[in-house]
Protein backbone atom coordinates (compact mmCIF):
# COMPACT_ATOMS: atom_id res chain seq x y z
CA UNK A 1 0.00 0.00 0.00
CA UNK A 2 2.66 2.56 0.96
CA UNK A 3 1.90 6.21 1.71
CA UNK A 4 -1.71 7.06 2.48
CA UNK A 5 -3.65 10.14 1.45
CA UNK A 6 -5.33 12.36 3.98
CA UNK A 7 -8.74 11.06 2.95
CA UNK A 8 -7.64 7.45 3.42
CA UNK A 9 -6.47 8.34 6.90
CA UNK A 10 -9.76 10.08 7.77
CA UNK A 11 -11.82 7.22 6.33
CA UNK A 12 -9.90 4.69 8.41
CA UNK A 13 -10.33 6.83 11.52
CA UNK A 14 -14.06 7.15 10.96
CA UNK A 15 -14.40 3.38 10.43
CA UNK A 16 -12.86 2.55 13.81
CA UNK A 17 -14.94 1.95 16.95
CA UNK A 18 -12.86 3.11 19.94
CA UNK A 19 -14.13 3.97 23.42
CA UNK A 20 -13.28 7.65 24.02
CA UNK A 21 -14.70 9.47 27.04
CA UNK A 22 -14.70 13.26 26.83
CA UNK A 23 -16.82 15.81 28.69
CA UNK A 24 -19.44 13.28 29.77
CA UNK A 25 -19.78 11.78 26.30
CA UNK A 26 -18.54 8.49 24.88
CA UNK A 27 -17.33 8.75 21.29
CA UNK A 28 -17.16 5.41 19.50
CA UNK A 29 -17.73 6.19 15.84
CA UNK A 30 -16.88 8.82 13.24
CA UNK A 31 -14.15 10.21 15.48
CA UNK A 32 -12.84 12.51 12.76
CA UNK A 33 -16.17 14.35 12.72
CA UNK A 34 -16.34 15.05 16.47
CA UNK A 35 -15.84 18.76 17.31
CA UNK A 36 -13.01 18.00 19.76
CA UNK A 37 -11.00 16.06 17.17
CA UNK A 38 -12.18 17.20 13.75
CA UNK A 39 -9.80 20.07 13.15
CA UNK A 40 -6.61 18.40 14.35
CA UNK A 41 -7.49 15.24 12.43
CA UNK A 42 -7.62 17.33 9.29
CA UNK A 43 -4.24 18.85 10.06
CA UNK A 44 -2.86 15.32 10.27
CA UNK A 45 -4.63 14.51 7.01
CA UNK A 46 -2.79 17.42 5.38
CA UNK A 47 0.50 15.86 6.48
CA UNK A 48 -0.44 12.59 4.81
CA UNK A 49 -1.35 14.53 1.66
CA UNK A 50 2.03 16.26 1.65
CA UNK A 51 3.58 12.87 0.90
CA UNK A 52 1.82 12.96 -2.48
CA UNK A 53 2.74 16.57 -3.24
CA UNK A 54 5.63 16.76 -5.71
CA UNK A 55 7.04 19.71 -3.80
CA UNK A 56 7.58 17.55 -0.73
CA UNK A 57 7.57 13.94 -1.90
CA UNK A 58 11.32 13.57 -2.33
CA UNK A 59 11.96 14.74 1.23
CA UNK A 60 9.06 12.87 2.81
CA UNK A 61 9.34 9.45 1.17
CA UNK A 62 11.62 6.68 -0.03
CA UNK A 63 11.11 3.38 -1.85
CA UNK A 64 10.11 0.45 0.35
CA UNK A 65 12.86 -2.20 0.40
CA UNK A 66 10.24 -4.94 0.15
CA UNK A 67 7.61 -3.61 -2.27
CA UNK A 68 9.20 -0.64 -4.02
CA UNK A 69 6.17 1.46 -3.08
CA UNK A 70 6.80 4.91 -1.66
CA UNK A 71 6.74 4.89 2.16
CA UNK A 72 7.33 7.62 4.72
CA UNK A 73 10.98 8.58 5.23
CA UNK A 74 10.60 8.32 9.01
CA UNK A 75 10.69 4.53 8.45
CA UNK A 76 14.04 4.76 6.65
CA UNK A 77 16.70 2.72 8.47
CA UNK A 78 19.69 5.07 8.44
CA UNK A 79 22.84 3.37 7.20
CA UNK A 80 24.71 6.54 6.29
CA UNK A 81 24.88 10.14 7.45
CA UNK A 82 22.99 11.11 4.31
CA UNK A 83 20.17 8.82 5.44
CA UNK A 84 20.02 10.76 8.71
CA UNK A 85 19.86 13.99 6.75
CA UNK A 86 17.03 12.57 4.65
CA UNK A 87 15.14 11.75 7.83
CA UNK A 88 15.76 15.28 9.11
CA UNK A 89 14.50 16.85 5.88
CA UNK A 90 11.30 14.81 6.19
CA UNK A 91 10.74 15.86 9.80
CA UNK A 92 11.49 19.49 8.90
CA UNK A 93 8.90 19.44 6.13
CA UNK A 94 6.14 18.39 8.51
CA UNK A 95 7.38 20.53 11.41
CA UNK A 96 7.57 23.69 9.31
CA UNK A 97 4.10 23.02 7.91
CA UNK A 98 2.73 22.94 11.47
CA UNK A 99 5.21 25.38 13.07
CA UNK A 100 6.38 22.65 15.44
CA UNK A 101 3.11 22.68 17.42
CA UNK A 102 2.14 19.09 16.62
CA UNK A 103 4.27 17.06 18.98
CA UNK A 104 3.01 13.63 17.99
CA UNK A 105 3.21 13.58 14.21
CA UNK A 106 3.72 10.09 12.85
CA UNK A 107 7.46 10.47 12.41
CA UNK A 108 7.95 10.46 16.20
CA UNK A 109 6.79 6.92 16.92
CA UNK A 110 7.86 5.78 13.44
CA UNK A 111 11.39 6.69 14.50
CA UNK A 112 11.09 4.43 17.52
CA UNK A 113 9.72 1.55 15.45
CA UNK A 114 12.50 1.96 12.89
CA UNK A 115 15.18 1.51 15.52
CA UNK A 116 13.32 -1.27 17.30
CA UNK A 117 12.71 -3.09 14.04
CA UNK A 118 16.46 -3.35 13.43
CA UNK A 119 17.23 -4.47 16.98
CA UNK A 120 16.29 -8.12 16.54
CA UNK A 121 19.40 -9.39 18.30
CA UNK A 122 18.60 -7.29 21.34
CA UNK A 123 14.98 -8.53 21.50
CA UNK A 124 16.13 -12.12 20.99
CA UNK A 125 17.89 -11.94 24.36
CA UNK A 126 14.43 -12.31 25.87
CA UNK A 127 12.89 -14.53 23.20
CA UNK A 128 13.54 -14.99 19.45
CA UNK A 129 9.82 -14.63 18.80
CA UNK A 130 9.93 -11.06 20.16
CA UNK A 131 12.60 -10.22 17.58
CA UNK A 132 10.38 -11.66 14.86
CA UNK A 133 7.31 -9.83 16.17
CA UNK A 134 8.91 -6.38 16.30
CA UNK A 135 10.45 -6.83 12.87
CA UNK A 136 7.12 -7.84 11.38
CA UNK A 137 5.27 -5.03 13.12
CA UNK A 138 7.75 -2.40 11.94
CA UNK A 139 7.35 -3.59 8.35
CA UNK A 140 3.55 -3.69 8.66
CA UNK A 141 3.43 -0.17 10.09
CA UNK A 142 5.75 1.07 7.34
CA UNK A 143 3.82 -0.49 4.49
CA UNK A 144 0.44 0.68 5.84
CA UNK A 145 1.56 4.18 6.87
CA UNK A 146 0.19 3.78 10.37
CA UNK A 147 -0.18 6.65 12.85
CA UNK A 148 0.62 5.50 16.38
CA UNK A 149 0.37 7.01 19.82
CA UNK A 150 2.08 5.54 22.86
CA UNK A 151 1.79 5.39 26.62
CA UNK A 152 4.60 5.00 29.12
CA UNK A 153 4.04 5.96 32.74
CA UNK A 154 1.85 4.87 35.67
CA UNK A 155 -1.09 7.02 36.81
CA UNK A 156 -0.05 9.95 38.98
CA UNK A 157 -1.50 8.63 42.22
CA UNK A 158 1.28 8.12 44.74
CA UNK A 159 4.72 8.82 43.36
CA UNK A 160 6.38 7.94 46.66
CA UNK A 161 6.01 4.26 45.81
CA UNK A 162 6.48 2.24 42.64
CA UNK A 163 3.62 1.33 40.35
CA UNK A 164 3.63 -2.22 41.65
CA UNK A 165 2.81 -0.89 45.14
CA UNK A 166 -0.07 1.46 44.29
CA UNK A 167 -3.37 0.04 45.55
CA UNK A 168 -1.80 -3.37 45.83
CA UNK A 169 -0.43 -3.07 42.31
CA UNK A 170 -3.88 -2.79 40.72
CA UNK A 171 -3.70 0.77 39.36
CA UNK A 172 -0.83 0.55 36.90
CA UNK A 173 -1.35 -1.47 33.71
CA UNK A 174 -0.10 -4.98 34.39
CA UNK A 175 -0.42 -8.53 33.16
CA UNK A 176 -3.18 -10.44 34.94
CA UNK A 177 -3.07 -13.59 32.83
CA UNK A 178 -0.88 -15.34 30.29
CA UNK A 179 -2.57 -17.87 28.11
CA UNK A 180 -2.12 -19.58 24.80
CA UNK A 181 -2.15 -16.96 22.11
CA UNK A 182 -1.48 -13.87 24.22
CA UNK A 183 -1.77 -11.95 27.48
CA UNK A 184 -4.49 -10.09 29.38
CA UNK A 185 -3.72 -6.56 30.65
CA UNK A 186 -5.56 -4.59 33.33
CA UNK A 187 -4.97 -1.13 34.82
CA UNK A 188 -4.10 2.31 33.43
CA UNK A 189 -1.25 4.18 31.80
CA UNK A 190 -0.49 7.83 31.05
CA UNK A 191 -0.29 9.77 28.79
CA UNK A 192 -1.51 8.98 25.30
CA UNK A 193 -1.32 12.18 23.25
CA UNK A 194 -3.38 12.10 19.99
CA UNK A 195 -4.97 8.84 21.18
CA UNK A 196 -8.42 9.61 19.70
CA UNK A 197 -7.05 10.18 16.20
CA UNK A 198 -4.39 7.45 16.05
CA UNK A 199 -4.58 4.05 14.38
CA UNK A 200 -2.52 2.15 16.93
CA UNK A 201 -1.47 2.30 20.58
CA UNK A 202 2.11 1.35 21.44
CA UNK A 203 2.49 0.34 25.08
CA UNK A 204 6.19 0.59 25.82
CA UNK A 205 8.25 0.20 29.00
CA UNK A 206 8.35 3.11 31.41
CA UNK A 207 12.12 2.49 32.03
CA UNK A 208 11.79 3.23 35.75
CA UNK A 209 11.38 -0.38 36.85
CA UNK A 210 13.43 -1.53 39.81
CA UNK A 211 14.35 -4.84 38.24
CA UNK A 212 12.85 -6.96 41.01
CA UNK A 213 10.62 -10.03 40.46
CA UNK A 214 7.66 -7.91 41.60
CA UNK A 215 8.16 -5.71 38.56
CA UNK A 216 7.79 -8.55 36.04
CA UNK A 217 3.99 -8.12 35.54
CA UNK A 218 4.61 -4.44 34.72
CA UNK A 219 7.40 -5.15 32.25
CA UNK A 220 6.19 -5.45 28.67
CA UNK A 221 6.01 -3.89 25.24
CA UNK A 222 3.18 -4.46 22.80
CA UNK A 223 0.98 -2.81 20.19
CA UNK A 224 -2.79 -2.95 19.75
CA UNK A 225 -5.34 -1.27 17.47
CA UNK A 226 -6.95 1.82 18.95
CA UNK A 227 -10.36 0.19 19.07
CA UNK A 228 -9.30 -3.05 20.77
CA UNK A 229 -12.10 -4.36 23.04
CA UNK A 230 -11.56 -3.35 26.66
CA UNK A 231 -9.36 -0.35 25.81
CA UNK A 232 -10.81 2.96 26.97
CA UNK A 233 -9.48 6.49 26.67
CA UNK A 234 -10.26 9.15 29.26
CA UNK A 235 -9.63 12.58 27.69
CA UNK A 236 -9.12 15.97 29.23
CA UNK A 237 -11.41 18.82 28.20
CA UNK A 238 -10.44 20.31 24.86
CA UNK A 239 -8.45 23.54 24.91
CA UNK A 240 -10.07 24.57 21.65
CA UNK A 241 -13.12 26.70 22.46
CA UNK A 242 -14.78 26.49 19.06
CA UNK A 243 -13.50 29.77 17.66
CA UNK A 244 -12.41 30.48 14.10
CA UNK A 245 -8.86 30.34 12.83
CA UNK A 246 -8.89 34.11 13.28
CA UNK A 247 -9.80 34.00 16.97
CA UNK A 248 -8.00 30.75 17.90
CA UNK A 249 -5.35 30.42 15.20
CA UNK A 250 -3.31 27.73 16.97
CA UNK A 251 -5.89 25.89 19.08
CA UNK A 252 -8.29 25.62 16.13
CA UNK A 253 -5.62 23.77 14.18
CA UNK A 254 -3.18 22.07 16.53
CA UNK A 255 -5.06 21.07 19.69
CA UNK A 256 -3.67 17.56 20.22
CA UNK A 257 -5.77 15.67 22.73
CA UNK A 258 -4.16 13.93 25.71
CA UNK A 259 -5.74 10.88 27.30
CA UNK A 260 -5.32 8.28 30.01
CA UNK A 261 -5.38 4.75 28.60
CA UNK A 262 -7.47 2.28 30.64
CA UNK A 263 -7.06 -1.44 30.05
CA UNK A 264 -10.10 -3.40 31.15
CA UNK A 265 -8.83 -6.97 30.68
CA UNK A 266 -7.50 -6.20 27.23
CA UNK A 267 -6.33 -9.24 25.31
CA UNK A 268 -3.04 -8.76 23.43
CA UNK A 269 -2.31 -11.39 20.76
CA UNK A 270 1.06 -13.10 20.94
CA UNK A 271 2.27 -11.71 17.61
CA UNK A 272 1.75 -8.16 18.94
CA UNK A 273 4.00 -8.71 21.99
CA UNK A 274 7.59 -7.44 21.78
CA UNK A 275 8.76 -7.93 25.38
CA UNK A 276 7.38 -9.79 28.37
CA UNK A 277 8.92 -9.74 31.83
CA UNK A 278 12.64 -8.85 31.87
CA UNK A 279 12.57 -5.58 33.85
CA UNK A 280 16.29 -5.06 33.23
CA UNK A 281 15.83 -5.21 29.46
CA UNK A 282 12.79 -2.96 29.68
CA UNK A 283 14.88 -0.35 31.47
CA UNK A 284 17.32 -0.25 28.54
CA UNK A 285 14.58 -0.43 25.89
CA UNK A 286 15.38 2.96 24.33
CA UNK A 287 19.09 3.28 24.98
CA UNK A 288 20.33 -0.07 23.73
CA UNK A 289 18.08 -0.34 20.68
CA UNK A 290 18.81 3.16 19.35
CA UNK A 291 15.14 4.14 19.63
CA UNK A 292 15.94 6.99 22.02
CA UNK A 293 18.47 8.50 19.62
CA UNK A 294 16.20 8.42 16.55
CA UNK A 295 13.22 9.74 18.52
CA UNK A 296 15.28 12.60 19.95
CA UNK A 297 16.67 13.41 16.50
CA UNK A 298 13.07 13.89 15.36
CA UNK A 299 12.15 15.97 18.42
CA UNK A 300 15.11 18.33 18.17
CA UNK A 301 14.36 18.86 14.48
CA UNK A 302 10.73 19.65 15.26
CA UNK A 303 11.61 22.11 18.00
CA UNK A 304 13.82 24.08 15.61
CA UNK A 305 10.70 24.85 13.58
CA UNK A 306 8.90 25.90 16.75
CA UNK A 307 11.78 28.16 17.78
CA UNK A 308 11.70 29.76 14.34
CA UNK A 309 7.96 30.36 14.73
CA UNK A 310 8.51 32.31 17.95
CA UNK A 311 11.39 34.25 16.40
CA UNK A 312 9.12 35.22 13.51
CA UNK A 313 6.22 36.10 15.78
CA UNK A 314 8.34 38.24 18.11
CA UNK A 315 9.88 40.04 15.15
CA UNK A 316 6.48 40.77 13.57
CA UNK A 317 5.09 42.03 16.87
CA UNK A 318 8.04 44.32 17.45
CA UNK A 319 7.81 45.79 13.98
CA UNK A 320 4.03 46.18 14.09
CA UNK A 321 4.01 48.57 17.06
CA UNK A 322 7.42 50.20 16.55
CA UNK A 323 9.36 48.70 19.44
CA UNK A 324 11.96 46.94 17.28
CA UNK A 325 14.52 49.68 17.79
CA UNK A 326 14.64 49.44 21.59
CA UNK A 327 17.69 47.65 22.93
CA UNK A 328 15.86 45.53 25.51
CA UNK A 329 13.59 44.28 22.71
CA UNK A 330 16.57 43.53 20.49
CA UNK A 331 18.17 41.63 23.36
CA UNK A 332 15.15 39.30 23.51
CA UNK A 333 15.07 38.86 19.73
CA UNK A 334 18.78 38.04 19.86
CA UNK A 335 17.99 35.39 22.48
CA UNK A 336 15.50 33.78 20.09
CA UNK A 337 18.00 33.90 17.23
CA UNK A 338 20.58 32.19 19.42
CA UNK A 339 18.09 29.48 20.39
CA UNK A 340 17.30 28.79 16.74
CA UNK A 341 20.95 28.54 15.81
CA UNK A 342 21.87 26.38 18.81
CA UNK A 343 19.11 23.95 17.87
CA UNK A 344 20.33 23.76 14.28
CA UNK A 345 23.94 23.32 15.39
CA UNK A 346 23.12 20.53 17.83
CA UNK A 347 21.10 18.46 15.38
CA UNK A 348 23.71 18.85 12.63
CA UNK A 349 26.55 18.06 15.03
CA UNK A 350 24.73 14.90 16.09
CA UNK A 351 24.64 13.85 12.44
CA UNK A 352 28.24 14.81 11.69
CA UNK A 353 29.47 12.67 14.60
CA UNK A 354 27.07 9.79 13.93
CA UNK A 355 28.32 6.22 14.21
CA UNK A 356 26.78 2.84 13.37
CA UNK A 357 25.52 0.69 16.22
CA UNK A 358 25.90 -3.08 16.48
CA UNK A 359 22.95 -3.59 14.14
CA UNK A 360 24.60 -1.41 11.48
CA UNK A 361 22.16 1.47 11.98
CA UNK A 362 23.74 4.91 11.76
CA UNK A 363 22.83 6.69 14.98
CA UNK A 364 23.20 10.42 15.61
CA UNK A 365 25.60 11.13 18.48
CA UNK A 366 23.66 10.56 21.65
CA UNK A 367 25.58 12.87 23.98
CA UNK A 368 24.85 15.80 21.66
CA UNK A 369 21.17 14.97 21.42
CA UNK A 370 21.01 14.38 25.16
CA UNK A 371 22.38 17.88 25.70
CA UNK A 372 19.73 19.23 23.33
CA UNK A 373 16.87 17.48 25.08
CA UNK A 374 18.03 18.80 28.45
CA UNK A 375 18.51 22.33 27.09
CA UNK A 376 15.38 22.96 25.00
CA UNK A 377 12.58 22.30 27.55
CA UNK A 378 13.95 25.08 29.73
CA UNK A 379 14.72 27.70 27.09
CA UNK A 380 11.32 27.07 25.50
CA UNK A 381 9.68 28.43 28.64
CA UNK A 382 11.07 31.82 27.66
CA UNK A 383 9.27 31.93 24.33
CA UNK A 384 5.76 32.79 25.61
CA UNK A 385 7.30 35.12 28.20
CA UNK A 386 8.94 37.14 25.42
CA UNK A 387 5.69 37.28 23.45
CA UNK A 388 3.80 38.51 26.53
CA UNK A 389 6.48 41.15 27.15
CA UNK A 390 6.32 42.45 23.58
CA UNK A 391 2.51 42.41 23.42
CA UNK A 392 1.72 43.62 26.96
CA UNK A 393 -1.78 45.12 27.23
CA UNK A 394 -2.28 44.48 23.52
CA UNK A 395 -3.14 40.89 24.44
CA UNK A 396 -6.12 42.16 26.44
CA UNK A 397 -7.43 44.59 23.82
CA UNK A 398 -8.53 42.10 21.21
CA UNK A 399 -12.03 42.17 19.74
CA UNK A 400 -13.15 39.02 17.98
CA UNK A 401 -13.56 38.30 14.30
CA UNK A 402 -17.28 39.11 14.48
CA UNK A 403 -16.46 42.66 15.59
CA UNK A 404 -13.72 43.03 12.99
CA UNK A 405 -16.31 42.25 10.33
CA UNK A 406 -19.20 44.02 12.06
CA UNK A 407 -20.35 47.41 13.30
CA UNK A 408 -17.17 47.97 15.33
CA UNK A 409 -14.97 47.92 12.23
CA UNK A 410 -14.54 51.70 12.04
CA UNK A 411 -13.29 51.86 15.63
CA UNK A 412 -10.94 48.95 15.01
CA UNK A 413 -9.60 50.62 11.87
CA UNK A 414 -8.87 53.83 13.76
CA UNK A 415 -7.89 52.83 17.29
CA UNK A 416 -6.32 49.38 16.91
CA UNK A 417 -4.04 50.01 13.97
CA UNK A 418 -0.30 49.47 14.33
CA UNK A 419 2.74 51.25 12.99
CA UNK A 420 2.87 48.96 9.96
CA UNK A 421 -0.53 47.20 10.08
CA UNK A 422 -4.17 48.13 9.66
CA UNK A 423 -6.47 47.60 12.63
CA UNK A 424 -7.80 44.22 11.40
CA UNK A 425 -4.28 43.06 10.54
CA UNK A 426 -2.97 44.00 13.96
CA UNK A 427 -5.87 42.26 15.71
CA UNK A 428 -5.19 39.10 13.74
CA UNK A 429 -1.47 39.17 14.59
CA UNK A 430 -2.15 39.76 18.28
CA UNK A 431 -4.74 36.97 18.32
CA UNK A 432 -1.91 34.68 17.24
CA UNK A 433 0.31 36.12 19.98
CA UNK A 434 -2.47 35.47 22.52
CA UNK A 435 -2.85 31.84 21.46
CA UNK A 436 0.93 31.38 21.57
CA UNK A 437 1.51 32.94 24.98
CA UNK A 438 -1.50 33.30 27.27
CA UNK A 439 -4.31 30.97 26.20
CA UNK A 440 -5.05 27.54 27.65
CA UNK A 441 -3.57 26.08 24.49
CA UNK A 442 -0.28 27.90 25.06
CA UNK A 443 -0.17 26.79 28.68
CA UNK A 444 -0.49 23.16 27.68
CA UNK A 445 2.23 23.64 25.07
CA UNK A 446 4.65 24.99 27.69
CA UNK A 447 3.90 22.12 30.06
CA UNK A 448 4.18 19.60 27.24
CA UNK A 449 7.59 20.79 26.14
CA UNK A 450 8.92 21.08 29.70
CA UNK A 451 8.08 17.49 30.58
CA UNK A 452 8.39 16.02 27.08
CA UNK A 453 11.16 13.60 28.03
CA UNK A 454 10.26 13.39 31.71
CA UNK A 455 11.21 15.23 34.87
CA UNK A 456 14.00 17.69 33.93
CA UNK A 457 15.69 17.14 37.30
CA UNK A 458 15.83 13.38 36.80
CA UNK A 459 16.99 13.90 33.23
CA UNK A 460 19.81 16.14 34.45
CA UNK A 461 20.87 13.46 36.90
CA UNK A 462 20.87 10.87 34.15
CA UNK A 463 22.97 13.18 31.97
CA UNK A 464 25.54 13.62 34.73
CA UNK A 465 25.68 9.90 35.47
CA UNK A 466 26.08 8.80 31.85
CA UNK A 467 28.34 11.53 30.43
CA UNK A 468 32.04 10.69 30.25
CA UNK A 469 33.61 13.50 32.26
CA UNK A 470 36.89 11.69 32.86
CA UNK A 471 38.83 13.32 29.97
CA UNK A 472 37.98 16.77 31.31
CA UNK A 473 38.85 15.77 34.86
CA UNK A 474 42.12 14.13 33.78
CA UNK A 475 43.20 17.27 31.97
CA UNK A 476 42.43 19.32 35.07
CA UNK A 477 44.41 16.95 37.29
CA UNK A 478 47.33 17.14 34.90
CA UNK A 479 47.22 20.93 35.03
CA UNK A 480 47.16 20.91 38.83
CA UNK A 481 50.40 18.93 38.87
CA UNK A 482 52.22 21.14 36.41
CA UNK A 483 55.03 23.30 37.76
CA UNK A 484 55.98 25.19 34.60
Amino acid sequence: MGIRTGQQYLDKLNAMTPHIAIDGEVVSEKVAEHPAFRNVARQYAKLFDMQHDQRHQEALTYASPTTGDLVNASFLVPRTIEDLRHRRRATSAWAEATNGFLGRTGDYMNSALTALGTAGTWFAQADPKFAENIGNYYEWARENDMLATHTLIPPQVNRSVSGSEQLGGQLTAHIVAERDGGIVVRGARMLATIAPIADELLVFPSTVLRGTPEDAPYSFAFAIPNDTPGLRYLCRTSLYNGGSTHDEPLASRYEEMDAVAVFDDVFVPGDRIFMLGNPQLCNSFYAETGAGALMTHQVVTRTIAKSEFFLGLASELADSIGIDGFQHIQEDIAELIIDVEIGKALVRASEADAEPNEAGMMLPKWTTLNAARNWYPKVAQRFPQIIRKFSASGLMALPGEADVNGDARADIDLYLQGKTLTGPERVRLFKLAFDASISGFSGRQSLYEYFFFGDPVRMAGALVNTYDREPARARLREFLHRTD
